[in-house]
């Protein structure tokens, strides 16, 4: 008795409590993640053999990866890992009892297939139509079988993106089946516990979506800041005025080293003041910053000209 009205209980707060979207698309996420992870994990076993020694059989492996990832998640315990981690399952809406009913073997083996079968066939379908003469320079304009095959493939992968997309658009409207495969076994996520909080608390989330907007406006607003000439400017701050006294009190002359690099100048250039810089540093700067100024003197950049030095013949 006491089973009956837990379960009760739990169909009716599945009603008044369906899962929500954003917690059906996040599980999505987390499981392309895990299968990211693990063939990035899987490859790097590879990485001292030969370069493209898994490219030929990459969508084997990957669907394999995915199948094993089905037999120990999805098999036993009717939910996928991002699932599991966000307090959600698949519940058999095929059952005609209103209590929860796992899926059955044949809706697991169903879901399994409609996932990695597709996305094998969409990687492999250039290597077919090759392989059969239908790619773009297999069939020719007087090969009308061919051209027609081709074109039945087409219109099929165009059928099923389509069919994709107007699942998806159901799914926004009434909450239920974000991916075609599980509206046609006939699986729907549910609360596995009802009235748990979520392992991924919102306030885990709304620090992540913060950090992520406050990034993407430092990546818009920090190409805007001139930092190359506040950079400049600081630097002649501080050690401009220190070269000044350095050179006044008999210090080395001011064309033996370049106001950038410190270097001996290479091909010695001038921008109107009497310190010398090389060639390329000055390019460089004047191209990155229209209003360059000398760092050593703070004395507006003109226009790069060659040092001409009188040598003395002894």
């Amino acid at each position: 008795m006491g089973d009956e009205q837990k379960s009760a209980v739990g169909s009716a707060s599945e009603a008044v409590n369906p899962v929500l979207r954003i917690s059906q698309l996040d599980a999505l996420e987390l499981d392309s993640s895990l299968e990211q992870l693990m063939w990035s994990q899987f490859s790097q076993c590879f990485q001292n053999f030969r370069p493209g020694l898994l490219t030929p059989v990459e969508p084997e492996l990957r669907a394999l990866l995915h199948l094993l990832l089905w037999k120990f998640t999805l098999y036993p315990n009717s939910a996928t890992v991002g699932q599991s981690i966000l307090n959600v399952r698949y519940h058999n809406t095929l059952s005609t009892s209103p209590r929860y009913r796992p899926l059955s073997r044949r809706q697991k083996l169903g879901l399994a297939l409609l996932t990695v079968g597709p996305r094998w066939l969409q990687e492999r379908s250039h290597n077919f139509l090759v392989a059969f003469g239908l790619g773009p320079s297999g069939a020719e304009e007087g090969d009308a079988v061919k051209i027609g095959l081709r074109n039945c493939f087409s219109f099929m992968s165009s059928v099923v993106q389509f069919a994709n997309l107007f699942n998806f658009l159901v799914f926004l409207q009434k909450g239920q089946h974000p991916v075609l495969a599980e509206r046609i076994v006939g699986a729907r996520a549910v609360f596995s516990k009802p009235n748990v909080v979520r392992d991924i608390s919102y306030q885990y989330m709304n620090r992540e979506l913060l950090w992520h907007g406050f990034a993407e406006f430092l990546m818009f607003f920090l190409p805007l800041i001139n930092t190359h000439k506040i950079k400049t400017a600081i630097y002649s701050t501080i050690f401009g005025r220190h070269s000044e006294k350095g050179e006044g009190r008999g210090g080395e002359a001011p064309w033996k080293e370049c106001g950038f690099c410190g270097e001996w100048p290479t091909m010695p250039h001038t921008v109107g003041c009497r310190h010398v810089f090389c060639y390329y540093c000055i390019k460089s700067h004047s191209i990155a910053d229209a209003y360059l100024t000398c760092p050593k003197c703070g004395a507006e950049a003109g226009q790069p000209l060659p040092v001409v030095m009188e040598l003395e013949e002894r």
